[in-house]
């Protein structure tokens, strides 16, 4: 028997693939994002830390800065140390959470590199675990979820207020 694979934040992105309006961290700084829309995790006076809406893995954050900013070398080194200090105080909330065995952080700078959001850098924490690839991604091209983004979310923020 056939099981059905559940990821219904994937069709809108499948759906409205390059169609993003505006910037989603701005959006965030600016509070224009409430309820389900809001993927904000914890927001600190220079940066702020939310959801990856397309994760890689369950726990996909991005650190950001306040400022809209292209490129690295504009942060300030108030920003780049506080886009540091929440990048750990994230890997803090996903170990108490989830208990990943790792982590990728990494700036993917340019379309290029793989960013899909160019005009206000960030910094991607992305949990691993032991084991964590299998076939799907390979044959499918598709990342398995075990857990709804909103839940990931509200747990996230658990966390981090505990933290």
């Amino acid at each position: 028997m056939t099981k059905p694979l559940w990821a219904p934040w994937r069709l809108e992105y499948v759906q409205h693939a390059g169609e993003l309006e505006g910037c989603v961290f701005c959006s965030e700084v600016a509070g224009d994002l409430s309820g389900d829309a809001s993927l904000l995790i914890h927001r600190g006076e220079r940066a702020l830390a939310l959801l990856n809406k397309y994760p890689y893995s369950s726990g996909h954050l991005m650190i950001a800065p306040v400022r809209h900013l292209a490129a690295l070398s504009d942060l300030t080194d108030e920003e780049a140390l506080e886009i540091h200090r929440l990048s750990v105080a994230g890997m803090n909330a996903l170990e108490a959470t989830y208990g990943p065995d790792g982590f990728n952080l990494g700036w993917n700078l340019g379309h290029p590199a793989g960013a899909g959001i160019v005009d206000h850098v960030h910094l991607h924490v992305v949990p691993r675990w032991s084991g964590d690839t299998n076939f799907m991604p390979v044959l499918a091209d598709v990342k398995v979820l075990p857990e709804h983004l909103l839940t990931t979310r509200d747990r996230l923020r658990e966390a981090w207020a505990t933290g």
